[in-house]
């Protein structure tokens, strides 16, 4: 089998296509050939060496992936040959093989692609809207970086839990994306004031701001919350932030940490709940996964690099093509 390893943290240049050996399946276990695998912004930050995980090296970046069932071992019942299933590990390869209980089958409704880059972005979301924050039906949110992943994720569960929500994105092709997702109006980040043009829309103030980007945009969105509004820190693509503490106690505003990824290592069993919770309402045609844009492995490095300079709308793809 071909994969992606990295050989030392520090730099995505220390990527490398090596051949490995196929491991044997050992009861319940499952042979995957990988259709497609998510990219996501936290694989080039633990390869460089900058996540608060450092992996032991040589590893072999990337995690959920859709694969097709080319194998089965002899006690495995609940899957066959042929069965098109969605993993939360498997790498950047063209093989997996995985335990046949931490796999579920793939809705028809989503596209390989499409499978292998919805979980990080939609059970943040759902981490975020389910146990971390206080959601009412009607409530104004402003979603920041709606444009990529994440935030269109938050702007699709949040219209489906009938928030009104409002997207803030860098670039036409990244507001209409969240528009396409139900947000009632946009907001260009680099032309147009956030904070007062946020207030105009919501008439004094949204009631909760959904923040994967932090950097400069971070104070005035908090300045931007209604009384008792929820400021929710999803991550810093833009660089930490330093929040003024007087204007979290003024007007009683809540700054409420989501770090789902942390949480999933201490809670798997509730979080394949949670993965089959939001499965199910993309079958039921409540939540919309955008299509990614598609990379073939062998231009990985690229990939990475787009995601960090901000060039793509949506999510990403990797598909096992390593010529």
């Amino acid at each position: 089998m071909k994969a992606l390893q990295v050989q030392q943290l520090g730099s995505l240049d220390d990527i490398e296509i090596v051949e490995i050996d196929s491991p044997d399946l050992l009861p319940g276990q499952i042979r995957v050939a990988i259709l497609a695998s998510g990219l996501n912004y936290v694989d080039s930050l633990m390869i460089e060496g900058k996540y608060q995980i450092k992996p032991a090296v040589p590893y072999r970046p990337g995690s959920e992936i859709v694969g097709r069932v080319i194998e089965v071992a002899s006690d495995v019942t609940n899957l066959k040959i042929g069965d098109r299933v969605f993993s939360p590990s498997g790498g950047f390869a063209d093989e997996a093989v995985l335990s046949a209980t931490r796999v579920i089958p793939i809705p028809d409704q989503l596209s390989d692609g499409q499978g292998a880059t919805f979980m990080q972005s939609y059970l943040t979301a759902w981490f975020a809207f389910h146990k971390r924050a206080q959601v009412r039906e009607g409530a104004t949110m402003l979603v920041l970086g709606a444009g990529g992943g994440v935030g269109l994720a938050a702007v699709d569960l949040g219209v489906a839990m009938g928030m009104r929500v409002i997207a803030a994105a860098s670039s036409p092709e990244k507001r209409q994306l969240a528009l396409d997702r139900g947000a009632f109006a946009a907001i260009d980040v680099l032309n147009e004031d956030v904070k007062l043009r946020t207030r105009e829309l919501c008439g004094g103030g949204v009631d909760m701001v959904y923040d994967p980007v932090g950097g400069d945009l971070a104070e005035p969105c908090l300045r931007a919350l209604a009384p008792f509004g929820q400021y929710l820190v999803v991550g810093f693509v833009g660089g930490i932030p330093r929040l003024p503490a007087n204007h979290v106690l003024l007007t009683n505003r809540t700054v409420v940490g989501v770090d789902w990824g942390a949480w999933v290592g201490r809670n798997i069993e509730e979080n394949q709940g949670m993965l089959i919770e939001v499965l199910a309402e993309i079958a039921e045609g409540k939540l919309h996964p955008v299509e990614p844009v598609t990379y073939p492995m062998s231009k990985a490095v690229q990939a990475m690099r787009d995601l960090q300079d901000r060039k793509i709308a949506g999510k990403v793809a990797l598909v096992p093509v390593f010529d």
